[in-house]
This record gives C-alpha cells, sequence and structure tokens, in this order.
C-alpha cells in the first residue's frame, strides 16, 4: 500500500502462537494511505528455527533489527495479545522509534499467578487431545515444528510472571499516545485489568468491542479497523 507521508508507516505485530498471517483479513480493513508491514518473531510463522529461548526482548529486538533492515526510523506499532506487550515494552525502551502504540487484548500485568493461568493449557499433549483442529492449524503455521513454539512460549510465559517487563512506574511514564482495544468478553486480557493500566497512563485511550472475546480470528474486523484508522 502506498503512503502519503502524512504518517509514519503501520507495524503489525502478531501474538503468541501466532504469525503475520493473523492479519491478513484485519489489513483489508485498514486505509489505503497507510504504508503496513509486518514479521514474524523468531522460531514463529516462516521466520525459520531459533536456538534461543523466546523472551519479550528477543522479540524487542526483532523488531529493531526488522526497522533498521526496512530503514524505518519511525512507526505506529498495532500488536495482538503478545505483540501488544512487545510494542509497549519498544515503546518504552526507545520512544524515538514508536509514534503511537494500539494494542487488542494484551495482558499488560504479569505475575507468577497470571502465568500459571496462562499456561495451564500451553502443553502440545493437551492442545492435540482437547483442541486438534487447533493442532493442525499450529502445525500447518509454524516450520520450526508447533510442538517447540508451545513450549517455549510456555516457558517464556512462566519466566514474564516472575520477571514482569513493564510495572506501574512504566505506565506513569509513558510519552506515546496509546489505544487498548479490549473484547468485553475476554477473559485473558481482562478488561478491568485493561482499565486499571488505561488509567495510569496520561495519553492512553480505551476502546471496548461488543460481544468480543480474545481470538483475533472472532474480532469483528470491520469495527476494529475503524478505530485503527481513526487512532492512527
Amino acid at each position: 500500500m502506498s503512503n502519503d507521508n502524512s504518517h509514519p508507516p503501520l507495524l503489525l505485530l502478531h501474538g503468541a502462537l501466532g504469525s503475520q498471517d493473523q492479519f491478513d483479513e484485519l489489513i483489508d480493513e485498514i486505509r489505503d494511505d497507510n504504508e503496513i508491514y509486518r514479521l514474524n518473531f523468531e522460531g514463529h510463522g516462516q521466520a525459520g528455527p531459533t536456538n534461543s529461548p523466546f523472551r519479550m526482548e528477543y522479540f524487542v529486538e526483532n523488531v529493531l533489527g526488522f526497522l533498521d533492515e526496512h530503514s524505518l526510523r519511525t512507526v505506529n506499532i498495532f500488536g495482538y495479545s503478545m505483540g501488544g506487550y512487545v510494542a509497549l515494552m519498544l515503546a518504552k525502551e526507545y520512544p524515538e522509534s514508536v509514534n503511537r502504540v494500539a494494542t487488542l487484548g494484551t495482558i499488560l500485568e504479569w505475575n507468577e499467578e497470571v502465568a500459571r493461568r496462562e499456561c495451564r493449557y500451553l502443553h502440545p499433549e493437551k492442545i492435540r487431545e482437547k483442541v486438534p483442529h487447533f493442532a493442525e492449524q499450529l502445525h500447518n503455521r509454524h516450520t520450526d515444528g508447533w510442538e517447540r513454539v508451545v513450549d517455549r512460549t510456555r516457558e517464556m510465559l512462566l519466566h514474564l510472571g516472575s520477571h514482569p517487563m513493564l510495572n506501574e512506574k512504566d505506565w506513569k511514564q509513558f510519552r506515546q499516545p496509546v489505544r487498548f482495544h479490549v473484547g468485553d468478553r475476554d477473559s485473558t486480557a481482562g478488561l478491568d485489568a485493561t482499565i486499571d493500566v488505561c488509567n495510569k497512563i496520561s495519553r492512553a485511550e480505551l476502546c471496548v468491542l461488543p460481544d468480543t472475546g480474545h481470538a483475533i480470528a472472532e474480532v469483528n474486523r470491520k469495527m476494529l479497523g475503524v478505530s485503527i484508522n481513526i487512532f492512527f
């Protein structure tokens, strides 16, 4: 898509167990004057194998490398779930690189209890048994082996639970405008938890999507697209 240079390019960051293909249909709802980029975090999708564990800070490095590779000095970022957390980390640590951030369904405050809750079903054998169709989707999505992606994601989230990368002090010092999108039925990110963080950031906004859970595949793309277009 062409860009009239009136605003920075838009970078899309996918969620845990996901890939850049999560945004195939959403892109159709984003206005044509946005120059859009997206990437696979290391070890995800078609990015190929990695010997490193998954870490949020490594994914931040992935984005920095991508920006350098494509000569992008400053971008707007939309991140789904885990991608939103990476975007916020990037905005905190490299504010000159991020103009605005929008998130969807992002868990914003991590602790050990939250991590244990999110990792309950992050086991390849449980996924095969309980949701075989999802196991097939993961198999088709990740060339490095979906079981490895699941195991590394579980380990990363447990580590994040004991070593959160963003805290109350960070929220209060945030410089960029932020728009948090959350579904009214999202039991993962949580409406109350999202409101709590939103109230701590001076330039934050909240967009609640009606009749919406956590999965991006179930989000009303037209409604989300309108919000993204207005914000960016």
